[in-house]
């Protein structure tokens, strides 16, 4: 028998829908424990890996607005795992970095969001994965590649 949606399934974006609503689900699950979203979990890495990265430099490298990007640091600094400075530079931009608590939580959830990626790409050999991350960015590429209406543009 085939499947109701089998005519959908010839789409790749179908088919990246369908594995990202598992994905977001079980990475949802492995942070749950750290108190940390996807989102959340993202924000602190980066900001552990570079230590006086600006707020700004922060919204750009994840593509998030940059008011959403304010709830997430403040959550993050709430909870002191990371810290919000005044660039000695720009005074009206804000530099981050991670306290230790952040950098711990930040291994500690690394760790769990490891084997989560190891659940999901079960079966692929490291060079499948690979391929499947180039592909993936060769989407993201294409996507960036539009036009003022937001359709992709052929040139």
């Amino acid at each position: 028998m085939t499947e109701p949606d089998n005519s959908l399934r010839v789409f790749a974006g179908y088919s990246l829908k369908r594995a990202m609503g598992i994905v977001q689900a079980d990475i949802n699950a492995a942070l749950a424990r750290f108190d940390l979203r996807s989102v959340t979990f993202s924000a602190l890495v980066v900001i552990v890996d570079n230590p006086g990265l600006k707020q700004s430099q922060l919204a750009q490298t994840l593509a998030i607005e940059r008011p959403n990007l304010v709830v997430v640091l403040d959550e993050l600094e709430r909870r002191e795992l990371i810290l919000r400075e005044r660039d000695t530079e720009d005074r009206r931009a804000y530099c981050l970095s991670a306290t230790l608590a952040g950098r711990v939580l930040r291994d500690k959830a690394f760790a769990a969001v490891t084997e989560h990626e190891a659940r999901m790409t079960l079966g692929l050999s490291d060079a499948d994965r690979q391929t499947l991350i180039r592909a993936l960015r060769r989407i993201e590429a294409n996507g960036r590649k539009t036009d003022d209406t937001g359709i992709l543009s052929r040139a």
